[in-house]
């Protein structure tokens, strides 16, 4: 008797030891039926790659999320709607949409931006806007004898700002007195680049600019060497900006290869 008592509990205790491992794999079991805990892990981890963190809180809502999903969608498969049409083809779009996204992650990760590579493309950055910058200010109008009756005012004596302000129509820098602040004078139209290099520190364009904008009075405020920020507080957007660019070159070159009827 006493041996059977003890094979009993033997037997029982093994049988828990093998049951543990089953029901910790589970985050619950709704309506008979094993909700996996690899549900939940997946929707931590869209959560941590969002750079939120994962606190008991928020683990305890991801639960109650997974368990809210599972009878939904028992509903749904009670209901027989699996076999909808609509359901098949919205499927069959998140199926293309979650195998693209792992296809560009699987090259990303195999073809990571290298610092050299940074560095090259910052050298690039550097050189075309490196050199001096220019602080300007311009009036701008529609028609050339608007901007030399301006002319005509300023020689008399008349202030650049206050014209600028009422006359100007540059939205942007007529309400700060024509004032363009800091730039490189590639970043300016042609026209307007070649008489500004060309002008004295304080002084003002003796005839009116014309460009695809209108006409402009342009008075050159100030020159310095320009400032660029150094490497180390860019790399982070430049690394991003070139693995864009790399995943938008291996798209074309998919597209390129494709033979498409």
């Amino acid at each position: 008797m006493k041996n059977k008592l003890l094979s009993g509990l033997v037997a029982a205790a093994m049988l828990g030891a093998v049951a543990l491992p089953a029901a910790a794999q589970n985050i619950a079991i709704v309506n008979g039926k094993p909700v996996p805990k690899e549900r939940a892990e997946v929707l931590k981890q869209q959560v941590e790659r969002s750079g939120r963190p994962v606190t008991p809180e928020l683990e305890a809502q991801i639960r109650e999320e997974v368990i809210a999903r599972e009878i939904f969608m028992q509903e749904a498969q009670r209901r027989g709607l699996e076999a909808s049409p609509d359901y098949k083809a919205q499927m069959e779009l998140a199926r293309q949409t979650i195998l693209i996204r792992e296809l560009f992650a699987d090259y990303q990760k195999k073809n990571p931006v290298t610092d050299a590579e940074i560095k090259a493309e910052y050298d690039k950055f550097a050189a075309a806007n490196g050199g001096k910058e220019y602080k300007a200010s311009h009036i701008l109008v529609e028609k050339e004898d608007e901007a030399r009756a301006i002319l005509a005012q300023l020689k008399k004596g008349g202030k650049f700002e206050d014209i600028a302000r009422k006359q100007s129509k540059d939205p942007g820098s007529g309400a700060r007195g024509g004032d363009l602040d800091w730039a490189n004078p590639a970043s300016y139209v042609p026209e307007f680049s070649e008489a500004l290099v060309k002008l004295e520190k304080g002084k003002t364009t003796q005839e009116p600019v014309k460009s695809q904008f209108g006409w402009h009075i342009i008075r050159l405020d100030d020159v310095r060497e320009a400032e660029l920020p150094k490497l180390e507080e860019v790399k982070p957007q430049v690394a991003q900006q070139m693995e864009q660019q790399k995943l938008m070159k291996f798209q074309e070159d998919l597209r390129a290869k494709a033979k498409v009827e």
